[in-house]
């Protein structure tokens, strides 16, 4: 969600810089690059660690809290789109592929998102307090496949940040990289792509059959 299909990226860099003044610290491009696509403890984790707070010092039910508040405010304020991402989500949709929205952040914002996003595009949503651990551990993905009852390698995972990614080809799925504000490595099951504009349905089956060389190049041979 966050760097894939909305822009809602630079609302978390003002909210993560603006947790780690509370703690005392400037957030460095490399403390924020760290938490992109994080699970929210993850990223709490890395502040902490930055910020030298020991452990009985950290209120993460009183950080959570804070964080959440201070970025559904910006939320409500509006989300723009990642470009080409609304036109590839109906392009998808309207092939009859189910979609499911996974993402690390936590249900009470996911469902400000859907506002924008469209609620209706999606068969399901995984959020990243649904799951017991989030990105870059492979649950998430693994729940989504098992809501469309599809085995995870039968499924496209379309990923901007290095957790995500990390997460969708731990879980198996062979997974669409269109990077955002981290480089994202080559690795096993990644396909790669500098934007969602112009994306066609040829494109999505590319990605799919090209992890899966055994399997037909066809539209009905790609689920998920």
């Amino acid at each position: 969600m966050d760097g894939t299909l909305l822009d809602s990226e630079p609302l978390w860099d003002v909210a993560m810089a603006d947790l780690a003044l509370r703690h005392g610290i400037a957030m460095s491009p490399a403390l924020r690059e760290s938490t992109l696509g994080n699970a929210l403890p993850d990223a709490l984790s890395k502040v902490y660690a930055a910020a030298r707070v020991a452990p009985e010092d950290q209120d993460r039910a009183g950080d959570e809290r804070w964080l959440l508040d201070h970025v559904a405010e910006m939320f409500v304020g509006g989300l723009p789109w990642r470009p080409g991402a609304a036109a590839a989500l109906d392009l998808v949709r309207s092939t009859g592929v189910p979609m499911v929205l996974v993402t690390n952040t936590v249900r009470e914002l996911t469902d400000v998102a859907l506002e924008t996003l469209g609620a209706t595009r999606f068969v399901a949503t995984v959020c990243g307090d649904e799951v017991a651990v989030g990105k870059p551990h492979p649950d998430p993905y693994l729940r989504a496949a098992q809501l469309v009852g599809l085995h995870p390698g039968q499924c496209l995972a379309v990923e901007d940040s290095p957790a995500g990614t990390a997460a969708a080809t731990a879980a198996g799925c062979p997974t669409l990289v269109v990077p955002s504000a981290a480089p994202v490595p080559h690795g096993s099951l990644r396909s790669f792509r500098q934007s969602l504009v112009g994306l066609t349905i040829d494109d999505v089956v590319d990605a799919w059959t090209g992890q899966h060389p055994g399997h037909l190049r066809a539209g009905r041979d790609m689920q998920g």
